[in-house]
């Protein structure tokens, strides 16, 4: 009985969490972002979102959680290393993009529906 109840909790944090995705795209072409790629995958990660604004590309990780707090937390050193790999592998394969200014966002969603965009979050 408790796994269908984990497995419909986690079926619905997915779905909360796509949502999100998609709700901060929305956002981000409102402001003038142009959406270059959604749940980007490669050998070094997946990004949620990568955006383009003037000459800058931006690669955003986008979080679904009740507080902005918790959800800043969990974009761990690790979790932000992987992103850079990520990145450095779109990089790679987007050649029109290599000159570029790169930067590394967070989209909060939290569970009000309301979106906070941290900018800038860290740097390589």
């Amino acid at each position: 009985m408790n796994a269908g109840i984990n497995k419909n909790k986690r079926k619905r944090s997915h779905i909360w969490g796509i949502f999100a995705e998609y709700f901060c795209a929305g956002y981000l072409m409102l402001k003038g972002y142009s959406i270059l790629k959604m749940r980007y995958r490669n050998h070094g990660g997946e990004i949620d979102i990568v955006a383009r604004s003037g000459r800058m590309v931006i690669f955003i990780e986008v979080k679904a959680r009740g507080e902005k707090d918790a959800a800043l937390y969990s974009v761990t050193p690790a979790k932000q290393r992987v992103l850079a790999r990520a990145a450095e592998g779109f990089i790679a394969t987007h050649a029109k993009y290599s000159h570029h200014d790169l930067r590394f966002d967070v989209m909060v969603v939290t569970s009000r529906v309301k979106i906070h965009h941290i900018k800038d979050a860290w740097r390589l």
